[in-house]
């Protein structure tokens, strides 16, 4: 069995080579190396895939020269274009140590039937930590007040002053309630709050789950004190909240978004802060990043703004590796795996073959 470790700037080949050696194999010959160790480069190149797929990319030299009898590959942020699965004609198997697929071709990987494992909440706990973090600084000023201090002022009016509110009793309603937003619900439960739920996709029986109440978006924008994105970014929902959908937001609430840029309306929701129309907004995603020197974000006073921090623990990025491959060690102890991609793959005969093969057991 060959596998082949792709770490990065984020998270080192090292950790996935360490991960790699507890797959439930019959024999491991494990090559790793870094794709971009660079930690600005990794960020440019990143965006640049998310935007424009894996195709963005040639064959990074990584894959290019790698042992062409690899079967697993392990990476992060590496792109898998179609010409770079072709590279691996013994491919069997993708795992990505992440919840976006946007560097992987999955249409041509399906076809050639290679199963590809993501790691979906991989980084939940240090995002809905994040989420209640800004929550708690917009509303109370806490940024500012830190940068008032800084520059030698002893700042007391704010924006919000004559609105400042508490968490108790509260309404907070969470768009999209995956893993991120169902531990929104569960941390926030010791404020005493109430919860209210936008997800076409998730059941009521879950949200009841977290003493939440599933809604529609027009109701949770026109009551909910704080709204707070969870949902993942894809063509059906790209600028859900528009001028329409924010002008719904109570004069007093505050938005808070730690998903993906895109959800939002860019000139919406900056127009609507700039007129005072809401309370306030904390942000860790931008429509471009990083966010321009000369940005218009810059100047307002009734934001908190973070550099895309929300998901990035010690945590969240040295365990993903181990995390991707006890999902990958569930299909190959004859268990259900949670985060398969591709499930049709699993009826591949070849596909089939080559799992009974490799199998330790």
């Amino acid at each position: 069995m060959n596998i082949l470790c792709i770490g990065d700037a984020m998270i080192s080949s090292q950790y996935f080579a360490e991960a790699a050696r507890s797959l439930h194999v019959k024999e491991a010959n494990i090559e790793s190396n870094d794709w971009e160790k660079d930690w600005d480069k990794l960020q440019k190149r990143r965006l640049l895939i998310e935007k424009e797929g894996p195709s963005a990319e040639k064959v990074v030299s990584q894959i290019s020269k790698a042992n062409k009898a690899t079967e697993i590959l392990l990476v992060l942020f590496c792109p898998l274009s179609k010409e770079t699965i072709d590279t691996l004609p013994q491919l069997k198997l993708i795992g990505v140590a992440r919840g976006g697929l946007e560097n992987i071709d999955i249409n041509y990987a399906t076809k050639k039937g290679i199963l590809v494992h993501h790691l979906e909440g991989r980084n939940a706990q240090a995002v809905s930590d994040f989420t209640i973090g800004l929550i708690i600084a917009e509303m109370r000023n806490i940024a500012r007040s830190h940068y008032a201090l800084k520059n030698g002022v002893w700042r007391k009016n704010y924006v919000n002053s004559d609105m400042i509110p508490e968490l108790k009793e509260k309404i907070i309603g969470l768009i999209g309630f995956g893993y991120v937003g169902q531990l929104v619900a569960k941390k926030l439960s010791g404020f005493e709050v109430e919860i209210l739920v936008f997800d076409p996709y998730i059941s009521e029986e879950i949200v009841h789950k977290y003493s939440a109440r599933k809604v529609n978006l027009e109701y949770l924008l026109q009551n909910s004190d704080f709204v707070s994105l969870h949902a993942r970014l894809g063509e059906e929902n790209k600028n859900m909240l528009g001028e329409r959908e924010l002008a719904l937001m109570k004069k007093t609430a505050y938005l808070i978004n730690t998903a993906r840029a895109g959800l939002i309306k860019e000139d919406a929701l900056f127009n609507l802060l700039k007129d005072r129309k809401i309370a306030g907004a904390a942000l860790d995603v931008f429509w471009e990043e990083p966010i321009p020197k000369c940005s218009p974000w810059l100047m307002l006073d009734n934001v908190t703004l973070t550099s895309h921090l929300a998901g990035t623990t010690r945590e969240a990025l040295t365990k993903s590796p181990l995390l991707l491959v006890e999902d990958i060690n569930r299909l190959l102890d004859n268990k259900e795996p949670h985060f398969v991609v591709n499930p049709e793959v699993l009826e591949n005969k070849e596909f089939l073959g080559w799992l009974e093969r490799v199998r330790r057991l």
